[in-house]
Order: C-alpha cells, then sequence, then structure tokens
C-alpha cells in the first residue's frame, strides 16, 4: 500500500506573535483612551492651555546708594517685614542731623521772637505811665500858665517870669507828646514781630516737613520683604552702587494662586462665575485640586496683546479664538503648586 504523506508543521515566528499582541494592545489602549476622551467630552469643558498664576512683583530701591549687606539667599522664604538688603546710611544720617539742625534753630528764632513781643508789651504798660505822667505834668503846666497869664496882664509878675512858665508848658507838651508816640511805635513794633512770627511759623514748618522726609529717606536705606513669599534670583552684590526704582529683587505671593485657563469661545457659552471646576497639575499627576470660576474676560486673548489682529486688510482665515477665564481654587493645601505650572481644567456642562 502506498504510504500516505506526512503533514509539514508551520511553525509561527515569535516576532509576529508579540507583534499583534502589540497591536491588540495598541488598539484596546486606543479604544479605551477615545472612549475616555468622549465620554469626558460629553460631561465636562476641558482645556489644557491653562497655567497657575500668582503675583511677581520686583522689590525695588526707594533711596540710591552703595549695599551694605545683603541679607537673603536665592529661593529664600521670606515674612512681611524682614529685612532683604541694607545700604550704607551715612549720607542720609549726616542729612537728617541736617535738618534737625535746621529745625531746632527755627524753633530758638520763634522763642526770640516771643520774648522781644512781650518785652514790648512790657515797654507799652511803661510807656502807658509816662504818659500819664506827661498828662499830669502837662496839666498842671496848663495851669500855671493861665495864671501867669491873668498876672502878666495885671502886671504882678514880669515878662521873663511869665516865658519861663511857657518854656515849662512847652516842654511838658513835648514830652506828652513823645510819650503817646512811644506807644505807637511800640504797638506797631509788636504788629511787626507778629507778623514775622507768622513767617517763622510758616517756615518752622517747611523745616519740619524737610525733617520729616530727612526721616523718611533714612528708613529707606533698610529694604524690607512687602509681604510673605519666596524670593527669586539674586541680581545684586554687597558694594553695588543702586538707583531710586532699580529692581532688587522679585517675591513671589505664595498665598494667593489662581488659574488662568483659554477656552476656546465656543466653550464658554454656559459658564458663569461661582462654578465648580476640577484642576489637574501635569507636575503631580494622580490628584485633582477643586476650583470656581472667579470672572471670565470681556475680550478674547488677542483683544489684550500688543498688535492686536486687523481683519480689515482682505487676509481673513477664521481661526477660533480663546477666552481668558479666571479661577480661583477653593482648596488650602497648595504649598507643592508653583506659578507657571501646565494645568488641565475640567468644567462640568450640566451642574445647573
Amino acid at each position: 500500500m502506498p504510504q500516505e504523506p506526512k503533514k509539514v508543521e508551520k511553525k509561527v515566528h515569535p516576532g509576529k506573535i508579540i507583534t499583534t499582541l502589540v497591536a491588540v494592545a495598541v488598539l484596546i489602549a486606543g479604544i479605551i483612551y477615545f472612549t475616555n476622551y468622549f465620554v469626558t467630552a460629553s460631561k465636562y469643558e476641558e482645556t489644557n492651555d491653562a497655567q497657575v498664576e500668582t503675583y511677581i512683583n520686583p522689590v525695588s530701591a526707594r533711596a540710591a546708594g552703595y549695599i551694605q549687606k545683603i541679607c537673603f539667599e536665592e529661593n529664600e522664604a521670606v515674612h512681611r517685614g524682614d529685612t532683604l538688603v541694607i545700604l550704607d546710611d551715612r549720607e542720609y544720617r549726616a542729612r537728617l542731623q541736617e535738618a534737625e539742625a535746621a529745625v531746632e534753630d527755627a524753633q530758638a528764632q520763634l522763642i526770640v521772637l516771643d520774648r522781644s513781643v512781650e518785652s514790648l508789651v512790657t515797654g507799652t504798660t511803661v510807656n502807658k505811665d509816662q504818659i500819664a505822667a506827661a498828662k499830669a505834668r502837662l496839666w498842671r503846666t496848663e495851669q500855671d500858665i493861665r495864671r501867669y497869664e491873668n498876672l502878666i496882664r495885671e502886671e504882678a509878675v514880669t515878662r521873663s517870669e511869665y516865658d519861663q512858665v511857657k518854656a515849662g508848658y512847652d516842654v511838658a507838651s513835648s514830652e506828652y507828646s513823645a510819650s503817646e508816640n512811644n506807644l505807637r511805635t511800640s504797638y506797631s513794633k509788636i504788629d511787626e514781630l507778629r507778623s514775622r512770627k507768622a513767617l517763622l511759623l510758616a517756615d518752622l514748618k517747611r523745616k519740619m516737613a524737610e525733617l520729616a522726609f530727612a526721616r523718611i529717606n533714612l528708613g529707606y536705606t533698610v529694604i524690607t520683604a512687602p509681604y510673605s513669599g519666596r524670593l527669586g534670583k539674586k541680581v545684586i552684590q554687597e558694594g553695588q552702587q543702586i538707583q531710586v526704582g532699580q529692581p532688587l529683587v522679585s517675591i513671589i505671593d505664595d498665598g494667593e494662586k489662581w488659574v488662568i485657563a483659554n477656552f476656546k469661545e465656543t466653550q464658554v457659552a454656559k459658564m458663569y462665575e461661582g462654578q465648580a471646576v476640577q484642576v489637574e497639575v501635569d507636575a503631580l499627576p494622580g490628584k485633582t485640586w477643586h476650583g470656581k470660576i472667579e470672572s471670565l474676560s470681556a475680550a478674547t486673548g488677542a483683544r489684550f496683546s500688543l498688535l492686536p489682529p486687523d481683519n480689515s486688510t482682505g487676509n481673513f482665515v477664521k481661526i477660533t479664538q480663546r477666552i481668558p477665564v479666571k479661577i480661583v481654587f477653593t482648596d488650602t493645601a497648595l504649598e507643592a503648586i508653583r506659578a507657571g505650572m501646565n494645568v488641565n481644567v475640567l468644567i462640568p456642562k450640566h451642574d445647573r
């Protein structure tokens, strides 16, 4: 009998098995990914065009001078009022002493003026007494001259005696007039000194303002942290000359953080202030933070750019615009989140 031919078994190459398994795994992963994507898209408005923001302000010098000491290191955490930089204050202390001396001089001039006014006021009392005495002498000589006029008509006295009495009357009249003039002069000097006092008071006020300004400038030689936060890069060195307004170091406010999420214009129709938000940070996977919408921009981000697009030129290409949405955190544990981090924002579509 003829023998039946033997069946040849085909061997499958291991590489093909691995390729097939990988392809199946990729297909399954793709199905899962797109399923999750469409499920998420149906429930949430989502964007990854979002970053964490915070206040980053430069600490600037308010006085010019040489840096005597730097009291901070890069990226150091500081509290409000902590000393950051100390300037050489010798020049400012000298100006303060000069201003103090000017104030003391003005105060001394006022004291001298007040004493002069008091002296003149006392002098007016003396002038009044002198006027009273001169008036009494004038009255007495008036009586004498009237009597002598009668006597000379009766030839009871000589002409020489009458002339002598007449001379006494003229002297008494002159003394009385001089006393009144002295009193008027004293009053004029008092008015003049009081007018000068007003000028001295204004000058004292100006010098006291200069003294206060000198004290303020001296205080500016110690530069402190305006609020609590974390410092940035140190770009100054001890012994360096700085100018007024020169930035010394940046300070990041860790106490207040928010997210600016740029949603497509087609996504914001049903968004509103106070709406709940979920935030996922790229650098911190596996954890979700919660927040709420604080405000929606009144214009697209392009309108706030330095050169807004002008579509009236005729070169129009329709591009979906982005609307900035400000989101504040409702969670408090934000230490791990840093300014500038990229985040993914999800806003429920049907939460009201």
